[in-house]
């Protein structure tokens, strides 16, 4: 995901640092000079490309919106397209057909992983799920996250998280509403909050906010921020020692020897315990260690790689979806008016919002679904990696060769969907078309043997915050000024998630059943 950031950075980078920039330049230009005199010797149809540019290849096509970029570039040249990013060949997917046939009828081919330097080195070498390469110990490693961690059974056991910490959110937009008197509140700080401590309870016990000194919150941001970071190496691999003369490296490890060391301290404090037999809830933390102490497992896993997929693959996306929502419903007084008729009507039977009561909230389902339809989280997927070579949509693709799916060019694919631009829940009232990555022209969650093990858990989260949102407050946009601009401004900022890049300001006010 790295390569999306991409080239206007690569370049200040190097302006920066006076002595790296004519050591590479030189390498660079050797680096051309091979490439152009070396050729792989067979004679592949490869997919049609867009044309590039010296040394950079098609870098500069991307722009700050990747997925809308290759979108646009995808009406030009097709939905399958052969894009160069440095010396790495990348493939872009951007139709529903051709998604079906790459996961469901030639997935194993294209199940791969590109091991980024950042991924290798923040992910405990590949020995994860969401970053290792496809062989046996990722199949191991996923059946353990499926059948063990997050399986249907095991996120209903952690429904006790999601109730008290919706409880507390309610409990702080009430008195925000009390103290401010009609002011608009910032949603997204109370979301992050609430988002992450239902994590980290069901993760390591504990709340997001007791960690000491927003450490916890910081060094997620910084993780996410460096696997971000340009690396020469991964699209330039004899340029792997510019990562390391600037320094890139050296922050790498040291926020993998940070988590390390947390872990570590989590693992200590789990173990002792453990030993105690006091009765408690358990965590995934003690789900693991259960599970290495008791030997049923024919393989040997790294706890710490597990559990940072937890972290990273759920801190960002959920609280970033529930905020697309808000956003979209705040934009639509209809939508927002029937959703919240629906949600009171269910609940209001018993007066608060039980989770038995979700599975009858057909319309917020609708909601969700259309808003991750609109604001897919990674917009490209995780990026993949042919296993061998491959044939797609009447193409050779190399082994080796990196793979995007662009889920946002599918899901707003006017072939497939009526006006797709507009949030229009009802759509999903007319089809049945889900989240579980088996109806390829909805794909927020992935597909195929890559699909995301989290889903389960993002959705119940998604729900039963958002119902609780609806039910127990009306939201109305600011009368005007900086915060109502902020508020209807749906600019985008691209990461490893897509955010809104300003606030939500709404005015909340309560409910009584």
């Amino acid at each position: 995901m790295a390569a999306l950031s991409l080239f206007n950075e690569m370049w200040q980078q190097l302006q920066s640092n006076i002595f790296l920039l004519p050591l590479l330049l030189l390498s660079a230009y050797i680096l051309f000079s091979l490439t152009r005199s070396s050729s792989s010797g067979k004679n592949y149809k490869l997919p049609p490309s867009p044309p590039t540019l010296p040394l950079i290849g098609n870098l500069h096509q991307l722009g700050k919106f990747p997925h809308r970029s290759l979108r646009d570039l995808s009406k030009k040249y097709g939905d399958i397209m052969l894009m160069h990013f440095g010396k790495l060949p990348t493939l872009v997917v951007s139709s529903a057909e051709l998604a079906k046939d790459m996961m469901k009828n030639q997935d194993i081919g294209f199940s791969g992983r590109p091991q980024t330097t950042a991924a290798t080195i923040l992910f405990f070498d590949g020995y994860n799920v969401a970053f290792a390469p496809y062989g046996e110990y990722w199949r191991k490693a996923r059946k353990v996250v499926v059948l063990e961690l997050l399986s249907l059974k095991r996120v209903q056991q952690f429904q006790y998280a999601r109730v008290e910490e919706c409880a507390e959110l309610v409990s702080k937009i009430r008195k925000a509403s009390a103290s401010t008197n009609g002011v608009p509140i910032n949603l997204g700080p109370l979301l992050v909050s609430t988002s992450n401590n239902i994590i980290c309870r069901c993760v390591l016990g504990q709340k997001f906010e007791d960690k000491e000194d927003n450490w916890f919150e910081n060094v997620i941001k910084e993780l996410m921020v460096q696997m971000m970071t340009f690396s020469f190496g991964d699209f330039y691999p004899s340029l792997k020692w510019v990562d390391r003369a600037r320094g890139y490296i050296a922050r790498l490890k040291s926020i993998r020897r940070e988590f390390d060391g947390f872990y570590d301290k989590l693992i200590d404090e789990h173990k002792a315990a453990q030993k105690d037999g006091k009765p408690r809830k358990k965590d995934i933390v003690d789900l693991l260690l259960d599970l290495e102490k008791d030997g049923s497992l024919d393989f040997e896993f790294n706890v710490k790689a597990l559990m940072q997929d937890m972290f990273v693959g759920g801190s960002d996306t959920s609280w970033t979806s529930m905020l697309w929502l808000m956003s979209e419903l705040s934009q639509n007084p209809r939508v927002m008016k029937k959703v919240q008729e629906e949600v009171r009507r269910v609940a209001g039977k018993r007066g608060y919002v039980d989770e038995s009561d979700i599975k009858e909230m057909k319309y917020l389902s609708c909601v969700i679904t259309e808003n991750l339809r609109l604001h897919p989280p990674a917009p490209l997927l995780l990026p993949r990696e042919t296993t061998a070579d491959v044939k797609l949509g009447g193409y050779d693709i190399p082994a080796k060769t990196q793979v995007f799916v662009n889920a946002f060019a599918i899901q707003t694919d006017p072939r497939v969907w009526d006006k797709p631009e507009e949030f229009r829940p009802e759509r999903f009232e007319e089809n049945s078309i889900g989240l579980v990555g088996q109806e390829f022209e909805l794909l927020p969650f992935g597909g195929g043997r890559r699909v995301c093990p989290g889903l389960a858990f993002a959705v119940a989260s998604a729900e039963y915050v958002l119902a609780n949102l609806l039910f127990w407050f009306d939201w109305k946009l600011p009368s005007g000024g900086s915060k109502l601009a902020e508020t209807l401004n749906m600019t985008e900022v691209f990461g490893l998630t897509v955010h809104k890049k300003t606030p939500l300001y709404l005015i909340p006010t309560p409910y009584t059943p």
